[in-house]
């Protein structure tokens, strides 16, 4: 890789540990404040709400500056939210504030990668990535958890500092202070991040034209024979992926008695599924090989419905000794089957997210296709948070909620690959993926 991959990495990785470690910051707040259960999943709603709101005017941005500069102007916005929460404001709005920072940081974050690398990098670029936002995922998440506990949250508290009395008012705020300080740490490194030198003929700024220069970019995606593909499996992927964040946290307090921060254990097992899986599709599978990694997004999902007859008694009453602590059977048997659906996860969705990328870059601008694809996915995350919501509302037992989703993403899976199927019929996906780029900058 060239060497300005690496601070796009690292800056990447500690922005995303803040965004995960926030959540739980944010739960924290909604629980002092003894907000509705049904507002907790809203959380995930207010954040990417952004990424569908301004999609059409986020992909512009992006591509009117050099993109490390996009990502320390929009890191800096995420800083801003953080502060709102220090000032008393509601915990959905700052976290909204924080969700548009990442909806303008992200076209500018994978933008630059089809700038930077080759079509043939794509895949392993895509990896790392993908690793990296994971192993964020796992720290950020183990953070979060740790920092809402009584013990650490009491310490931060207590730091013998006039203003750390002052400005630390809650467990929940302490919490927030550390994520404001890793999000600084980020923002440097985006300093560090070169100019690719790729430039983009002068952005729109009107904004009925953007939004018919969106409309036209989601259209020529969705109505390109790869492209319709991949997007449909990367929004299927985030939106079932945000309602399984928050569904695993209720099933392990409901099925097996855990609490929020040793919840938040089990999502990083699930990352760390994403992340091998990631890996070994770096590793693994070519560009022109990311269309047979579709069935495993349908063994995912027959995966998810196992989870809803995974119960405490099955196990039997008997502890493991793991690194020196003896940990209790089913959470390493509930560890490993969540490990394994994140594994696949991993393994089909970044050869999608590779695909999509170099088919976005082949059609339009680096910034408008990473746009058009956020407004996709996190329309699904809003659409599964949504329902997932509702059915929190209504009272729906945790197991059924769990077969419904499980359900939804396999038969999804097994319509896009028949999908796919019928597009071969008129081009083979060997003679689109070598095409080049079009001339249209």
């Amino acid at each position: 890789m060239k060497r300005g991959f690496y601070p796009i990495m690292a800056a990447q990785f500690f922005s995303s540990l803040a965004d995960n470690a926030l959540l739980f910051a944010a739960i924290a707040l909604l629980d002092e404040a003894r907000a509705a259960d049904w507002m907790t999943p809203l959380l995930k709603l207010f954040f990417v709400l952004s990424y569908v709101l301004f999609a059409a005017f986020v992909g512009a941005f992006a591509d009117a500056l050099p993109k490390g500069r996009v990502m320390f102007l929009t890191n800096s916005i995420k800083i801003v939210g953080c502060l709102l929460m220090f000032l008393g404001a509601h915990p959905l709005l700052a976290y909204a504030v924080v969700g548009f920072g990442a909806a303008a940081y992200s076209p500018a974050k994978y933008g630059i990668l089809t700038e930077l690398l080759p079509p043939d990098d794509l895949v392993a670029a895509n990896g790392w990535i993908e690793g990296l936002t994971v192993a964020s995922i796992i720290l950020g998440t183990v953070l979060g958890g740790m920092l809402i506990r009584a013990d650490v949250s009491g310490w931060l508290i207590h730091v013998e500092h006039p203003l750390a009395r002052i400005v630390l008012a809650s467990p929940a705020i302490a919490s927030v202070a550390v994520v404001i300080v890793i999000y600084i740490l980020a923002a440097l490194i985006n300093l560090r991040i070169p100019d690719t030198g790729a430039r983009y003929p002068h952005q729109e700024r009107n904004p009925a034209r953007l939004i018919l220069d969106f409309a036209r970019c989601f259209t020529t995606l969705w109505n390109d024979q790869l492209g319709q593909i991949s997007l449909a499996v990367t929004t299927l992927f985030w939106g079932a992926g945000a309602a399984l964040q928050f569904i695993v946290l209720r099933w392990a307090e409901q099925s097996f008695e855990l609490h929020l921060s040793n919840g938040a254990i089990l999502q990083a097992v699930v990352a760390i599924g994403v992340a091998i899986g990631a890996l070994i599709a770096a590793l693994r599978v070519s560009l022109r090989g990311t269309i047979k990694v579709l069935p495993f997004g349908v063994a995912m999902g027959v995966a998810v419905v196992g989870l809803a007859f995974v119960r405490r008694d099955l196990f039997p009453s008997v502890d493991i000794a793991l690194f020196g602590l003896h940990v209790p059977l089913y959470v390493v048997g509930i560890s490993l089957l969540l490990m394994v659906i994140g594994a696949m996860a991993g393994f089909f969705v970044v050869p999608m997210n590779a695909l999509l990328q170099h088919r976005g870059y082949i059609l339009m601008s680096a910034g408008h296709s990473i746009a058009v694809q956020n407004f996709n996915e996190n329309l699904g995350v809003l659409t599964f948070m949504c329902i997932y919501a509702l059915l929190v509302r209504y009272h729906f037992d945790i197991r059924t909620v769990i077969v419904l989703l499980g359900s939804f993403v396999a038969v999804a899976m097994l319509l896009v690959m028949r999908r796919h199927v019928v597009n071969a019929r008129t081009v083979d996906d060997e003679t689109l993926i070598r095409e080049t780029r079009h001339p249209i900058l």
